[in-house]
């Protein structure tokens, strides 16, 4: 019989709340001193808290006083006894309260973090919502199993499964800081392990030639006209935002703090990356709108005819500030805008562009996947918004052919 679903937070009563679980099931079997509860849906309930199901049935167990047991290759989680059901989805209430739940905002958006202080280590939830780190309750019997078994970084799509990552959505690692930007700017060469490796040759082999490759696309590439385009796209952009309500209140064009931005991106000094990096996140965070998905869609306009060599310097800014489904959206809008209107001539590197953003993490397969099967006008022209989508093409089909590997594997 299949679950029904609730909210995460099961206080909210709103029915259109986002963030919602399967109803945890529950099935008692054997008998005497054999007795156990078997979690059917685990693996699923804890999919929607992006936490592994181990950390969810251990935390059964830690409550109860129970051993449990955890087939995470078989999808299978059992409590030793007979449990209630209405009593173990009572404590799945207190594992979300207690390793879910920004404490901020009390949105379940966050990320497992366990950072070294000293010779100690702390949890940490890490929230993609408001950008908030809280800690959990370290005295917890839990928080021995998680530093025993922490979350692995989450990789992209079905590429999650085959290195073991049970909830695709948890992961550790910073995040990128006026403070900390410099240090994650300098990367480590020697971190790739192998999936990396192996995206990074079949990028280099992913084929440019598109059936767009022979229409004329040919633009005025002088300074003063790539000047002016940039002028005009900074322009329609900082307008859409306006449109579409995500200005800090402003009824003046000229005054919103996206024109600001947009006005101070175009006229941003030649910094080295580092710098680059922490003074443009900081000169959005002085204008209020760090945080903003619409942000994202301006600062695409910094890119320039050389995006492929200019991504992996601001990688470190964009996955500070792409947080959300809807900033990747605004994101692949801003780059239609680049490659469609700005830089024409771009549009045969559309597949490497993409590469790039999803190798870094910062554009993940399912957004991509969407976003090249679905026509829109929101960002350009419908005519302009398929000849990007077309062009994009040949790395679409090697997600697919990505995929179709992974499954044969499995």
């Amino acid at each position: 019989m299949a679950a029904g679903f609730v909210n995460i937070r099961r206080d909210v009563d709103d029915k259109f709340y986002r963030y919602r679980m399967p109803i945890l099931l529950t099935k008692i079997e054997g008998k005497g001193n054999g007795i156990k509860t078997v979690l059917p849906n685990m693996a699923d309930v804890a999919r929607a808290l992006s936490r592994p199901p181990s950390y969810t049935t251990k935390f059964f167990g830690c409550e109860l006083g129970a051993q449990t047991t955890c087939d995470e290759k078989n999808e299978k989680y059992i409590i030793n006894g007979a449990h209630n059901a209405d009593r173990l989805r009572e404590l799945l209430d207190g594992f979300i309260d207690k390793f879910v739940l920004c404490k901020s905002c009390k949105n379940p958006e966050t990320e497992l973090i366990i950072l070294k202080v000293g010779r100690s280590e702390d949890i940490i939830r890490d929230c993609k919502a408001c950008g908030e780190r809280t800690g959990v309750e370290m005295r917890h019997k839990l928080v021995t199993f998680i530093l025993k078994n922490p979350p692995i970084k989450a990789r992209k799509g079905k590429k999650a499964a085959q290195n073991g990552d049970a909830a695709a959505g948890v992961g550790g690692g910073g995040d990128v800081t006026p403070d900390n930007a410099e240090e994650a700017a300098d990367g480590n060469p020697d971190s790739d392990d192998e999936l990396t490796k192996k995206i990074k040759a079949e990028a280099a082999e992913l084929n440019e030639e598109t059936t767009l490759a022979n229409e004329d696309w040919s633009a005025d590439t002088s300074p003063e006209a790539v000047k002016a385009r940039m002028k005009a796209l900074e322009g329609g952009l900082a307008a859409a935002s306006l449109a579409n309500g995500d200005d800090e209140g402003s009824d003046d064009d000229g005054n919103s703090p996206y024109t600001q931005f947009g006005n101070w991106i175009m006229d941003v000094p030649e910094l080295d990356p580092k710098a680059l990096n922490v003074a443009i996140y900081k000169k959005a965070e002085e204008l209020g709108i760090e945080k903003k998905h619409k942000t994202v869609l301006i600062l695409v306009t910094i890119f320039t005819e050389d995006v492929l060599t200019e991504i992996p310097n601001l990688a470190p800014l964009f996955k500070k500030m792409v947080t959300s489904e809807k900033h990747q959206k605004a994101l692949l809008g801003g780059i239609e805008r680049l490659v469609g209107l700005a830089f024409p001539d771009l549009l045969p590197q559309v597949p490497k562009i993409l590469m790039a953003l999803y190798q870094d993490d910062i554009l993940d397969e399912e957004v991509i996947t969407n976003w090249g099967t679905h026509v829109s006008k929101k960002y350009t022209d419908k005519e302009t918004s398929k000849k990007v989508r077309k062009a994009s093409e040949p790395f679409l089909k090697w997600l697919e052919e990505a995929d179709d590997d992974d499954s044969d594997e499995d």
